[in-house]
Formats: structure tokens, C-alpha cells, sequence
């Protein structure tokens, strides 16, 4: 048997070492719920495809979203810190996204990912993200995954879902072109089935055919020739931009001229008429104007557009646009990544000065924003969807967008399509750009 001393002695340095591991543990968490944050700053990330197929289509968002923050940050910042805007480039490519990401969370030290960009990339990385309690807030993809709070409880939607989206436009289908045959052209992800799961609803035989593109391959004439071939008079194109942009050129390249149909994440019109110009080089469509291929297309929408001249936050996001980033197209997609940053912005300035992740949370979840969006934007702790509706619109060349149906909600499921009542704040009415003299 050993002295009692000995035994006290051990003892003693068992509780210090277990002491000394309990506060080991207790620091690190406080660490990471302020990683990014200093007195003077907080630091965001994103992936994005700067370079690649989805390029064109996308680009504008994170200079979007930086202009804001420059806006900002020009103005005094939020509660005294400026926002340090990290983007990284994954060419759309899941094995680039991680490694982006993995540069984000370990070299930058990011407070939050915002609006990371993408189905098959964003998927590859939401759970790295939710495992290093990164706040992963308003996934630029309409996938059902980022609203699954008892899975992926830092993740947040932003855009409307696919279904949500899909079952809107099959409404307004069945409704508005009764009787005619109708063709879907997807992308070969999430996409497809979410959407077909909303367009269904609404539409069963109408429906002739079903085809599907890979975004990693830029080739969609053997796609539109067999829409033509099935009689489709309505093309729904569930695509990036890129790709409605070669669809509509590759349709009138075989004398097919059905009305087309975008989603919100496609129907960019500034960004597909620059691509139609660009694809229709060398062809015998390159003496046809490029805005005449796109002057009909039926869009849907939950933010507002950049032809909306009149709507009070496209004229501010404008002013901001050509005081930062002078030189380039005014697109939708800029308009997105400013609605992003402004919302973000919106959250921070609520949390107030004593800025965690977990405030971040709780503060995000705890009230209802409004500010740039259409319709109502769901972030709770049982829901993380994001935006709830579209409105549906055409597009005229040289014109504002002319409503077609003024924006109305669903849900992901069998619920009903339904108006709403919103009180949306104009930029002067919102804390945030009156505190920073917008």
C-alpha cells in the first residue's frame, strides 16, 4: 500500500491535468465561436466559379456581394468592423470546391462561408462546414439540402428552392398555355429532379419530353433536337446561363421556336444575350441582333430585376454598382450578390458589437428580415429555405420586364400556391444602409 502523501500527491496532479484540459477545451471553443472577428474586422468567404463553363453566368455575383461590403466598409462598417471579403475560385468543380473551402476555414480563418456557390460543389463541402461549426449562410443553389436544420444546423438556404420555383411555373403553364406540349431541358443534379418534382404537379401529359445536360459539357444539339422532335410548343429550361444560352442558339440554328421558359438562376437576360453574341460567332446567326433570341423569354424571379429601374433597391444597388464596379455589366446576378451581402449585412448590424457564431445564429433565427426580396424569407431554427416564391415575367428587348403574375408562395410539397401581404422596406427604411447614410 502507498503513502497517503503519494496517493494526495497523484491526485492532486490528476485534478490540475484534468483542470488544465477542461480549460484547454472551454478556450478553444470560445476560439473557434470568434474565429474571423477582431476589434476592427470580420472576415467572410465564399467559392465561387470565377473561371469555367459557369463562369459567365456567375462571376458577377461576388462583385456584387464585394461592392456592397465596400460600400460599407466606406461608410464606417458595422459596429466599427470592416468587412474583409474572401473569395476563392473552384472553376465549379466539387474537388476545387474542398480544397477552396479547406483555404477558407484553415488559411483565412472565415467567420462564415457566405453565399458559397452551386449544387454539386456546395455538397461537397457542407460537412466540413457543419462539422468546424462554420456559419454556412445563403447557399447560392435552390437544392432542398441546405434546409435540413437537424442535419446541417449552420447551413442556410437563400434562393427559392427548385420545387418551389418549378411548381409556380407549372401553374402558371397550366394555366396560361393550356393544351400545349410542353419540354424540360435540366441540369443533371439536384436540379432535375427538384424541379420536375414541382413542375409535375401541374403538369402530367402535357409533359413530352425530358432532357438532361452535363454542366462539365458544353454540347446540347443532339437535347434540343430531340425537344424539337417531340412537338414541344413550351421549353423549360431548368439551366445555368451558359447553357440556356446555347440552347436558345442551337433551337434556332434547326428552325425550332418554342417559348421558352427560364428559372431565376438561369434567366439571367443581360448575361445569356452576351453569350448568345459570343457562341454565334463564325455561324450563321452571328448577323442576327442577340437580344432578338432572347425578346419573349418567360423568367421567374424573388428578387427584384436589374430592368426594374423603378424598384427602389435596384436604383440603390445601380448607384452602388457604378460607384464600385465601374466597367462592368449591371446584371441579375450582380443584383444577387448584393441582395446577399445586404442581407448578411442586416444580420451582423442586429447581433450587435459582441459578434460570435452563435449569436450570429440565434440572431438569424430569431427575426424576420425584409429588405431587397419579393417575398417572405424564412430563417428559423426548424427552417433554413430561404426565399418562399417568384414572381413570373417577360422579358421584352429594350424594356422593363413586364409582370405576368405578381409574386406569390409555396412550399417544397403538395401545399398551395398563395398570395401574401409583405411590408418591404425601401433602402432608406432599413438600419443598416440609414445608419451608414444609404
Amino acid at each position: 500500500m502507498r503513502p497517503l502523501s503519494i496517493l494526495a500527491s497523484a491526485l492532486a496532479v490528476t485534478v490540475a491535468l484534468t483542470s488544465c484540459s477542461q480549460d484547454q477545451g472551454t478556450d478553444g471553443a470560445a476560439e473557434a465561436d470568434t474565429q474571423g472577428v477582431s476589434d476592427d474586422a470580420v472576415v467572410i468567404g465564399t467559392h465561387q466559379p470565377l473561371t469555367g463553363a459557369a463562369s459567365p453566368g456567375f462571376r458577377h455575383v461576388s462583385s456584387g456581394a464585394r461592392a456592397v461590403f465596400d460600400y460599407i466598409n466606406d461608410n464606417g462598417g458595422i459596429h466599427g468592423r470592416r468587412i474583409e471579403y474572401q473569395v476563392q475560385d473552384d472553376a465549379f468543380d466539387p474537388a476545387q470546391t474542398v480544397e477552396a473551402t479547406r483555404s477558407l476555414i484553415e488559411d483565412h480563418e472565415i467567420f462564415a462561408m457566405l453565399g458559397g456557390l452551386g449544387t454539386p460543389t456546395h455538397e461537397a463541402v457542407i460537412d466540413e462546414l457543419n462539422e468546424e461549426g462554420v456559419p454556412d449562410l445563403f447557399v447560392s443553389s435552390g437544392a432542398l439540402s441546405w434546409d435540413q436544420p437537424e442535419v446541417y444546423p449552420y447551413s442556410y438556404g437563400f434562393q427559392v428552392d427548385y420545387t418551389r420555383e418549378a411548381k409556380i411555373q407549372g401553374e402558371f403553364l397550366a394555366e396560361h398555355f393550356a393544351g400545349d406540349k410542353v419540354g424540360l431541358l435540366y441540369q443533371n443534379d439536384d436540379v432535375g429532379p427538384s424541379s420536375h418534382a414541382g413542375i409535375e404537379q401541374y403538369l402530367t401529359d402535357e409533359i413530352v419530353a425530358w432532357e438532361s445536360y452535363d454542366p462539365g459539357v458544353p454540347e446540347l444539339s443532339g437535347q434540343i433536337e430531340e425537344l424539337k422532335a417531340s412537338g414541344a410548343e413550351v421549353a423549360v429550361c431548368y439551366c445555368i446561363p451558359a447553357f440556356l444560352g446555347m440552347a436558345v442558339l442551337e433551337a434556332a440554328a434547326i428552325g425550332y421556336t418554342p417559348q421558352w421558359v427560364a428559372p431565376s438562376f438561369g434567366g439571367d437576360v443581360e448575361i445569356v444575350t452576351a453569350l448568345i453574341e459570343e457562341y454565334a460567332q463564325g455561324t450563321p446567326a452571328e448577323d442576327m441582333p442577340s437580344e432578338a433570341f432572347l425578346d419573349g423569354l418567360i423568367i421567374t424571379a424573388f428578387l427584384p430585376m436589374a430592368a426594374q429601374r423603378d424598384d427602389p433597391w435596384t436604383r440603390f444597388f445601380l448607384e452602388i454598382h457604378e460607384e464600385y464596379n465601374s466597367g462592368t455589366p449591371f446584371t441579375d446576378t450582380t443584383v444577387y450578390g448584393m441582395a446577399q451581402a445586404t442581407l448578411l449585412a442586416q444580420v451582423l448590424m442586429e447581433v450587435g458589437p459582441d459578434l460570435t457564431r452563435q449569436n450570429l445564429l440565434e440572431t438569424l433565427n430569431s427575426h424576420e428580415w425584409t429588405g431587397p426580396g419579393l417575398v417572405p424569407f424564412a430563417a428559423t431554427e426548424d427552417d433554413h429555405s430561404g426565399y418562399s416564391g417568384v414572381m413570373v415575367v417577360r422579358h421584352r428587348a429594350g424594356e422593363e420586364p413586364e409582370v405576368l403574375q405578381e409574386p406569390m408562395v409555396t412550399d417544397s410539397d403538395g401545399g398551395e400556391i398563395l398570395p401574401f401581404d409583405l411590408e418591404r422596406p425601401s433602402p432608406e427604411e432599413t438600419e443598416l444602409f440609414g445608419a451608414t447614410g444609404g
